[in-house]
Parts: C-alpha cells; sequence; structure tokens
C-alpha cells in the first residue's frame, strides 16, 4: 500500500474515493482469512463502508480533517470500540459488557476522520512477545512465510503488512510495537509514557505500558503519533553529517543470529560513511536486568493485580496455560519486592543518562534473531518460554528504561527481515523521529 502522504494526495485529487480504498482493503482481508490468515479477530465491513461513503461525502462538501481522513485502519483487540467487546485476544471476557464509549486514540483517529476496520489479533493479554494465540490462530509474516509475527501487536503488523490497512494501532509494554515491525519489515514506534493516553486500553502492565502504531514508513508513524497524542512534534530530518550515534557493546549485542549481525552491522557502516559519529560504549549494568525482573518484574506483578481474580476464579481454564503460568509469577512478588523494582528502575535511568551522555540517538538491534518458525514454538513449551525472553530482551531494555524507540527495517530483500531500532531517553520523541526520518532515507532511499 502507498504512504499515507500519497493516498491522501490521491483521495484530494480525485484519483480514488474512500469506498474503493476500504473496498480494496475488505477485499483483501477476505483473501487473507479465506487462505488461512489470523490477522483479524473480526471485521466491521457495513460499518467501514458506510464510514467510507459518509467520509466521501465529507470531502466533496469541503471537510477533510487530516491526511488520515478516508483511510483503513486497524484497532488491536484491547481497545474500547463503542458498543464492541475489549477482550484483549482472550476467550476470558469473552462475556464483558460492550465499551460504552471509545477508548480516546480510537475517538482520536476517528475524529481524525480514520475508518475502522475491525479489531486485530494478539498474544493474549498482550503477554507475549512471539504472537502465538491459541483462541483465535497465530498470525504469521507475510515477508518471512512460516514464521511468527511477532507480539503482541501480531495482527495490526500482518494487517498493514498485507495492505489490509495503512496503520494498525497498537500497545508496547515490553516491545510489542517494535518486535512485530521488525519481524513484517515494518516501522513501530513506541513513544515515552504518558504522551499517549492509555485510557480505553486494557493494561498489562500500567508502569510499562504505550501506545502507539504499525505502519509502513517513518513519515506514516510521525503523522499516526500526531493523532494518537495530540501534539505536532518538530521532526524534520536530522542531517547525519556529525550526527552523533551511540551503540552498546554488550548485552543487546550478544547472542545475535548471524543475518541480525551482519544488518545492523551494514547499517552502522553506511551511516558512518554518511558522515555520522558513531560511538560505542559500554553499559554493563544492562546485565542486571535479567536478575532484577527474574521473578517476573514489574510486569508481573501489574498483571497480577488486574488478573487475581479471574485466574483464582471460574475464569482461570480459559486462559493460554503459557500467558496464566507468566502472570502467577506476580502472585509471590511482596509490596516490598514492587518497591525495589521500581528503585531499581530509577536507578537505572539514572545510569543510562550518564552512559548516553550527549549522544543524539541510541542504536541497537531492534530483536536478536530473526522471526522463528512458527510450528516449533508451538510444539514445544521450553522452546516458547526461552525464544520470548531473547525475542523481548532488547526492545524491554526501554521500556525499563523509560524511553522511546523506533524500529525500522534494515535487511536487504535478499534476507530474513530486521529491525533496527534508534531510541532515546524518556521526552526525547522528537529527536528520534527526526533521525529516523533520515536513517530511512539513507537505508531506503526512494
Amino acid at each position: 500500500m502507498k504512504p499515507i502522504s500519497e493516498l491522501a494526495d490521491d483521495l484530494a485529487h480525485g484519483r480514488t474515493t474512500s469506498e474503493h480504498l476500504v473496498s480494496q482493503a475488505l477485499a483483501r482481508i477476505d483473501a487473507h482469512r479465506s487462505q488461512g490468515g489470523h490477522a483479524y479477530i473480526s471485521v466491521d465491513a457495513d460499518s467501514a463502508l458506510q464510514a467510507a461513503r459518509a467520509s466521501d461525502l465529507a470531502r466533496a462538501a469541503g471537510y477533510v480533517p487530516s491526511p488520515l481522513a478516508g483511510l483503513p485502519v486497524s484497532i488491536k483487540d484491547l481497545f474500547d470500540v463503542t458498543g464492541q467487546i475489549t477482550a484483549a485476544g482472550s476467550t476470558v471476557l469473552a462475556q464483558a459488557e460492550p465499551a460504552p464509549i471509545d477508548a480516546p486514540v480510537v475517538a482520536r483517529l476517528r475524529a481524525a476522520g480514520a475508518i475502522l476496520l475491525g479489531r486485530t489479533n494478539m498474544s493474549e493479554f498482550a503477554f507475549s512477545g512471539l504472537g502465538l494465540n491459541p483462541h483465535y490462530g497465530s498470525p504469521t509474516s507475510p515477508v518471512a512465510p512460516g514464521r511468527i509475527a511477532g507480539g503482541s501487536s501480531s495482527g495490526a503488523a500482518v494487517s498493514v503488512a498485507e495492505g489490509m490497512a495503512v496503520a494498525g494501532l497498537g500497545t508496547d509494554t515490553g516491545g510489542s510495537l517494535r518486535i512485530p515491525a521488525a519481524f513484517c519489515s515494518l516501522v513501530g514506534f513506541k513513544p515515552s509514557a504518558g504522551r499517549v493516553s492509555t485510557v480505553g486500553a486494557l493494561p498489562l502492565a500500567t508502569s510499562l505500558d504505550c501506545i502507539g502504531a504499525l505502519t509502513a514508513c517513518v513519515d506514516d508513524s510521525i503523522l499516526l503519533d500526531a493523532v494518537l497524542s495530540g501534539a505536532t512534534l518538530d521532526t524534520r530530518a536530522a542531517p547525519l553529517q556529525g550526527l552523533r550515534l551511540a551503540v552498546t557493546r554488550d548485552f543487546v549485542m550478544d547472542n545475535l543470529d548471524a543475518t541480525v549481525a551482519a544488518a545492523f552491522e551494514r547499517s552502522l557502516q553506511r551511516l558512518a560513511a554518511a558522515g555520522a559519529v558513531i560511538r560505542w560504549f559500554d553499559f554493563p549494568e544492562l546485565h542486571e536486568l535479567p536478575v532484577i525482573n527474574g521473578a517476573g518484574g514489574l510486569t508481573a506483578a501489574e498483571a497480577w493485580h488486574l488478573h487475581k481474580d479471574w485466574l483464582t476464579g471460574d475464569q482461570a481454564h480459559a486462559y493460554d496455560p503459557r500467558v496464566a503460568q507468566r502472570i502467577r509469577r506476580g502472585e509471590a512478588l511482596s509490596a516490598a519486592d514492587y518497591l525495589t523494582l521500581l528503585a531499581q528502575r530509577r536507578r537505572l535511568i539514572d545510569i543510562a543518562k550518564q552512559r548516553l551522555g550527549d549522544a543524539d540517538g541510541w542504536l541497537l538491534p531492534s530483536v536478536a534473531i530473526v522471526p522463528p518458525p512458527l510450528e516449533a514454538l508451538e510444539q514445544d513449551v521450553a522452546q516458547f518460554f526461552a525464544t520470548n525472553a531473547l525475542v523481548l530482551r532488547n526492545t524491554s531494555v526501554l521500556n525499563f528504561l523509560d524511553g522511546c524507540a523506533l524500529s525500522l527495517p534494515c535487511h536487504t530483500a535478499a534476507e530474513l527481515p530486521v529491525g533496527l531500532s534508534i531510541a532515546g531517553l524518556n521526552g526525547q520523541d522528537a529527536r528520534v523521529l527526526q533521525i529516523a526520518r533520515s536513517v530511512e532515507a539513507l537505508l531506503h532511499p526512494h
């Protein structure tokens, strides 16, 4: 699918209509489903077509609220949409009361004129970086057949990668936007916590949850961020000449597979050739993270708070056992343990500020490995947990450090998909997006 700016221009000059674009997206969804695809849990075809026709009439009358007007978007299954059940990829909440109002981010998309197509699949309750779902099927990457799409925003990524939406609304607690972006050759932006309202999104871990979108390019990501946050940042491309880019030697570079290592090294070489200053630095304290989070961390503690009644009641059997096992770890964490986690987080954030110093951005491989095959993860529980931990390792660093980060593709057409993350600390969203514009233009010139 074309970038949003080109689609908006086509609409503005009468080369297409919203009804045509939405019909095209719905036809792709039908084809995807007929071939056994699992990107969408539910599709609102009639409502979407009615909204598209209304958008075309509004455009003819001169009302175009944003470049997103008339364009189809998908909604992850954990957001409130008026009149729909927010089930979060589970059957536990299948009989819950429908949402009385839209989540603020959904309302912002509607106000921008976006056409909501339906609810996308996800890891149950967003608690996995792999995207497997035993209830609704597990989406696979359109650019790596037979391999996972990544999670938890798996369906959102596939909806964009297969042209079934121009953008997918998702969340990121430990990498749930950036992992699917890396595995599906897309752009995923995790903003700083607090910039985008999380009201009306079923939480996983309130200390870490962030909301953003999966898109086809950085420009689209910037547009979606402005819509979702209500803030327009200065995102003019940063000149690469003299740009100070920090790269960690340890932890996030450990155990990279060969394709990821080659793609990342090639990206650094191209950036250096374009005049960027690559500064390698050590961040040994990151090796403490597996110990700090060894008992489940903030995610398990906060997830248990939400799920304890369901997991100790009649609905316990309805959980994906892999998800239930991870949530139950939070039961053993005391209030003292939780406060210790918060203190350790503050300490590492302070250290990160010192380590990064005056760097304009922090570069790291989004995920240590290319998307693994689905079949082995479904059949081997031990492999599922080991792979999940490795896939989440790099992205979750930025959630723990309260940062922001964008993943964009950095592989060649002959390689399996690899993501390059451009990261910063809290509040450095504009700088991350400025750098992302320039890096994308270098790695993927039009």
